[in-house]
Parts: C-alpha cells; sequence; structure tokens
C-alpha cells in the first residue's frame, strides 16, 4: 500500500490536556533492542527509538525531530526504524503525516515495540515490516487532564474525532472496517509480529539478523535500564518492588543479581542515584 492512499490526521490542541503513553506499554518496552549495525550507508535512516513527545528534559521522538531529518534526507527514500512504547499521541498524529507526506518510499521496521502513538506513526509506511517476536499496541486516546465533572464530559467528547481519526487510519492500512478497529481500540489490543502480518498492519516479517539487542541474555544493559527508570519517573508510573531492584542492580551494572558497582567512586555515584530514582517512584 502506498502511504499516499492513507487519511491526512487533524491534530487540534486543547489547553490543559496532555498525551502520554501507558503503564502496559512503559513496563514492557526493551530500549536495548535496535536495528543490527550492518546497515547501508546508502539507505537514509530515520530512528524512532524512545518515547514520542520531548519530556522535561529535553528527550523523546518529536516531530520537529523527524521532520528535520527528513529535510536533510531530501526526496530519497527512507527506512524508519521504530522501538517506542509510545507517549504523545498529537506528536505521533504529526509524525504520521509527515511520513505520509514524504516524497520518497517509506519503509517502516518494527524491530520491538510500537505502541500506541507509535502504533500510528508505523502506518504512515509504503511498506511495514515487523520482527517475529515485536508487537503493535493500539487503545484508544491516553490523555492527562484536570477539571470539574462539566470539563471531563467536555474532554471526553474532545476526544472522539482522534479516536475516529486513528481507527480510520488503521482499517485503511488493514482493510478491517472502522468498526472492527474501534472494539480492539476499546480493550487495548496487543498484537505480535505474525497476527500483524495475517490482520493487515504490517506486510512482511523482518529477517531475524536485521534486529539485535544490547545484551545477550533478558537482563537490560545500565543504559536501558536507566531510560526505563528515568521513563517511570516523567510519568509517574510505580512499579512493583522486585522490578525496581532489577532496574537498580541493572543500572550497577550487575544485571539482575544485585552485584555491586565495579568502577569505584563512578559506580557508587551511580548507584546513589538509581536509589534517590527509585525513592521519587515510591512516593508518586
Amino acid at each position: 500500500m502506498g502511504n499516499r492512499n492513507l487519511p491526512r490526521a487533524t491534530i487540534p490542541g486543547r489547553p490543559g490536556v496532555s498525551s502520554n503513553l501507558t503503564p502496559s506499554a512503559a513496563q514492557r518496552w526493551n530500549p536495548d533492542l535496535r536495528a543490527a549495525t550492518a546497515e547501508d550507508p546508502e539507505v537514509a535512516t530515520v530512528s524512532v527509538l524512545d518515547p514520542i513527545g520531548a519530556d522535561m528534559w529535553g528527550d523523546g521522538v518529536t516531530s520537529k525531530r523527524i521532520a528535520a531529518a527528513l529535510r536533510s534526507i531530501g526526496d530519497r527514500d527512507v527506512v524508519v526504524n521504530i522501538n517506542s512504547p509510545g507517549g504523545d499521541y498529537f506528536e505521533g498524529l504529526a509524525i504520521y503525516n509527515l511520513l505520509r507526506e514524504h516524497k520518497g518510499k517509506v519503509t517502516v521496521r518494527i524491530l520491538g515495540m510500537a505502541a500506541s502513538a507509535a502504533s500510528v506513526i508505523a502506518m504512515a509506511g509504503d511498506q511495514v515490516l515487523i520482527g517475529r517476536a515485536a508487537f503493535l499496541m493500539i487503545h484508544n486516546t491516553w490523555v492527562a487532564a484536570a477539571g470539574d465533572r462539566h470539563a471531563f464530559r467536555d474532554v471526553a467528547a474532545w476526544l472522539e474525532p482522534f479516536d475516529q481519526a486513528a481507527a480510520e487510519v488503521y482499517a485503511a492500512r488493514t482493510g478491517q472496517t472502522v468498526a472492527q478497529i474501534a472494539q480492539q481500540l476499546d480493550r487495548e489490543t496487543w498484537i505480535g509480529g505474525g497476527a500483524a502480518v495475517e490482520q493487515g498492519f504490517a506486510d512482511g516479517l523482518l529477517d531475524s539478523d536485521v534486529v539485535e539487542s544490547a545484551q545477550a541474555s533478558a537482563d537490560l544493559s545500565p543504559m536501558a535500564a536507566q531510560k526505563k527508570l528515568d521513563l517511570f519517573l516523567a510519568c509517574g508510573i510505580r512499579i512493583p518492588k522486585s522490578d525496581r531492584r532489577d532496574l537498580v542492580a541493572a543500572i550497577k551494572g550487575g544485571g539482575t543479581s544485585g552485584a555491586a558497582p565495579a568502577n569505584g567512586t563512578s559506580g557508587a555515584a551511580v548507584a546513589e542515584w538509581a536509589q534517590g530514582a527509585l525513592t521519587k517512584i515510591n512516593s508518586l
């Protein structure tokens, strides 16, 4: 399917409403998954390997950053590598529009996860390929808002067109009806690689050598563990005590074994930062 046949998404803003990722996506995201290093230097690539939207520290994948990358690429074909738990849905729609309107061929590769806003971005590809062990996750627009009952009724009504727009995008890609897609959005649906191809969300499976992990085991690398901890803090997500301890151990460089830091003062400083971060999570 050419991305020119996909509907354009409208993005009206609203003061006092912010979009964010779901706790389930944040907890299941593995930041260590990435594209294999043996990339063709002649192929232009765009990476969507973080939450969507800028956090309080300025990190994250934004439409501004993607627009700049596409300007530098020009009219050439582009490969978009995705491993993201989602995030700001409105930024996701903006990035979807940018990729949809790109003049070159857009090939999307879902390496690990394309959840929530990232799944909308994935739909903009002329060709969508997904790892056999990767996942798409689709759901209704997830936001945070403040106000009285009248304000919340108003926000709920305001959100309906966004859910309708997402359903139309997924339906155009898959060939399913908008009503069928809406049922999946209502219950937060996780779709594995093979099922994504069968249901039309993706066109094919990635070769196994396209995706690699920074870790040979299931443990997170220190950098990935710190990234997840930052994410939980930014989103105000509480996690089980066992998971918190595993993240601290991984940040120290000891996997989930709880080993002491191996780099003297530097390791102690990292451990102190991690413990302070966990204290903040526990206070949420």
